[in-house]
């Protein structure tokens, strides 16, 4: 029986134009991802061989822009992350899927009903006018959220609208978005979550969860959860900081920086200096981009010549004013705006003129900081290096 369901995987990557090899390669990248050696790839793909075991999942879609969909469905042509996902038991997925009305309404009602499902949620929580800023099927989403999310073996929230807000929960947010994982708690539903920050989603992570959860079979007596962190993301993921492994960081360590206005911008782009003077937000932002990289492991914001922004720094049990967008903005500055209680995002220089001074801020700041985010060692809100210093002393 087993070599029968084997030689139907086989066809069915035929099928789809993957060969057996590089599906094996991409099992092993996917065991990486999960921390495991590749040695693990054989495990892995008879998992997902044998993929109609794993429980089914429903891909809701609340306060967002697709883009998570996008960066999950939008391929050129039949890739293997496309076959894996197929493969999987999801049931709903309401922007790609061909069901629409009662029929797919129908499909959640059984999947409900069935149990034993994972949630997958992308986009907000909207929360304002009373869940009425966002309906579906002639119920608000709050009402969605609060039906299905109990009954779930897990939620994962994909991208950081999902995560703590996002782009809606920017100031003002009229819309009263906030991430899934500060709504559950706020309505002490206890259903443990997986956050998969930054914006959009890596679909390679999505699909190494989902994996995971294969492999393992065992998300409701909580071994998956004891990779996570204290803001529920996957430690192997999010467990070093994007400047940790980043190739420009040589430059940074020998003080190369492209700088706006510079005689020598142009040339200092293309040479690959460092852009932590453009407002790089890497050395705070916690995700493994340079390693798995996007578009099927073609490039990343940073090789393409753009500073990170930090999308992936998002604060899954604040939501609301804990939302990225405001903690990071201005995305082309040095200091990142500073999460301060009831306040939201604040740029060092509002609080040295309140305070009367712009260097007595900055040590105010850095010891907001430093409390604010524990957990985050190195450069988060600093505007000057060791090296300016020494610059500035004289010291060539």
């Amino acid at each position: 029986m087993a070599q029968e369901a084997r030689a139907e995987f086989n066809e069915l990557l035929a099928a789809r134009g993957v060969s057996r090899r590089d599906f094996m390669k991409y099992c092993g990248s996917v065991a990486a991802l999960l921390g495991m050696s590749e040695m693990y790839a054989p495990q892995i793909a008879s998992a997902i061989a044998a993929g109609s075991k794993l429980q089914p999942a429903l891909w809701m879609a609340h306060g967002l822009c697709t883009g998570c969909t996008e960066s999950m469905a939008q391929v050129g042509k039949p890739d293997v992350p496309t076959v894996v996902l197929d493969l999987l038991s999801l049931n709903y997925w309401e922007t790609v899927m061909a069901a629409a009305g009662d029929q797919a309404e129908a499909n959640v009602k059984a999947t409900v009903e069935a149990g034993g499902f994972v949630l997958i949620i992308e986009g907000s929580v909207m929360t304002g006018f009373d869940g009425n800023a966002f309906r579906v099927a002639g119920k608000t989403g709050l009402d969605e959220i609060n039906e299905i999310a109990p009954k779930a073996l897990a939620v994962i929230a994909v991208g950081s609208c999902a995560v703590d807000g996002g782009w809606v929960a920017g100031d003002p947010n009229p819309a009263g978005a906030t991430g899934v994982s500060a709504y559950l708690k706020s309505k002490g539903i206890k259903t443990p979550v997986i956050n998969l920050p930054t914006c959009p989603v890596n679909p390679e992570w999505v699909v190494a969860i989902l994996v995971d959860v294969l492999l393992e079979g065992k998300l409701a007596d909580g071994s998956i959860l004891k990779t996570l962190d204290d803001q529920g993301r996957p430690k192997m993921i999010f467990g070093s900081t994007i400047h940790d492994n980043c190739p420009r960081r040589g430059r940074f360590e020998n003080g190369q920086f492209v700088k706006f206005g510079s005689p020598t911008q142009a040339a200092d782009e293309a040479a690959g200096f460092c852009l932590y003077e453009m407002g790089c937000k890497g050395p705070q932002t916690y995700t493994n981009c340079p390693l798995v990289r996007w578009n099927r492991s073609l490039s990343w914001c940073v090789e393409s010549g753009s500073p990170c922004i930090g999308c992936g720094t998002a604060d899954a049990l604040k939501g609301g004013k804990g939302n990225w967008v405001d903690a990071s903005t201005p995305f082309l500055s040095r200091s990142n705006n500073v999460r301060l209680p009831f306040i939201g995002g604040v740029q060092p220089s509002t609080i040295g003129a309140a305070i009367g001074g712009v260097a007595a801020a900055g040590l105010v700041v850095h010891g907001i900081a430093s409390v604010a985010k524990g957990r985050v060692k190195g450069v988060p809100t600093e505007t000057e290096k060791v090296h300016d210093a020494k610059k500035k002393g004289g010291d060539k």
